[in-house]
């Protein structure tokens, strides 16, 4: 069964631009669970933008299903994972300009480095994801230096379907989907866990969800932004429902 990470970054953000107590992230926490996250996403900046360090370990102490730690490969944020211990750690570019992550990490060039990064949270008991493009290069390269967990950068094809008008239909939008799926393919071949995220929402989630082998999807923008509507509970319970929906087809 596909499991939903949600990524609670922008409550956070909202915090922030008050630079205040509220609203609590761990709140968001309770209510995405609530509404049947499977995890938590957040990623803790260098610069500190939206998640702080205190609601790193309240929200380890705190939540009752995963926590998923976004983060750099630097060693200040190492430190931090080590000493917190989440469940998963997802290595992830950064940039202090970009307004979110704009693409994958290129394990390829530094090899080497992330090979270390990765030995040293496996050592913590830390399971180590990263976000890469869906690229066969980069695939192996996760693979070589001792990653559990692919999530392949669903941006592009989220672009595709929206510039085309949302049709799942178009060839452009099936191209993104079918570089998705081949990359999942390796994957599971190379004995890695298959995730998929970013730009993922209401309309373009259901092709992505109904991929073989596809074990979790990580969303956050979306359904934040419905959760202005209709409250973060019942937001999550749409997108799950989504999910499991998406799955039902695709088993049939």
């Amino acid at each position: 069964m596909i499991e939903l990470g949600v990524n609670i970054d922008h409550v956070a953000t909202i915090r922030q631009a008050r630079a205040t107590y509220e609203p609590d992230p761990v709140w968001a926490a309770v209510e995405a669970h609530l509404g049947g996250a499977d995890g938590i996403t957040i990623h803790l900046r260098e610069d500190r933008r939206h998640i702080q360090d205190a609601d790193v370990e309240k929200l380890h102490a705190l939540a009752q299903i995963k926590l998923n730690l976004e983060m750099a490969a630097t060693d200040e944020m190492v430190d931090i994972a080590c000493r917190i211990k989440p469940q998963m750690a997802m290595l992830v570019p950064e940039g202090r300009h970009e307004v979110t992550t704009e693409g994958g990490l290129d394990i390829v060039v530094q090899e080497q480095r992330l090979a270390a990064v990765v030995a040293r949270l496996a050592d913590s008991g830390i399971v180590t994801s990263v976000f890469i493009d869906a690229d066969d290069t980069q695939v192996r390269a996760a693979a070589r230096i001792g990653a559990r967990v692919c999530e392949i950068h669903t941006g592009p094809y989220a672009h595709a379907f929206y510039s085309q008008g949302r049709d799942a239909e178009s060839p452009a939008v099936i191209a993104q989907l079918g570089k998705i799926r081949q990359a999942g393919e390796l994957i599971r071949q190379l004995g890695m866990r298959f995730n998929a995220g970013h730009a993922l929402n209401y309309f373009n989630v259901q092709p992505v969800a109904q991929l073989p082998g596809i074990r979790e999807l990580h969303i956050g923008h979306a359904i934040i932004s419905r959760a202005v509507f209709v409250g973060l509970r019942e937001a999550v319970r749409e997108m799950k429902r989504l999910l499991r929906e998406a799955q039902a087809v695709a088993r049939s």
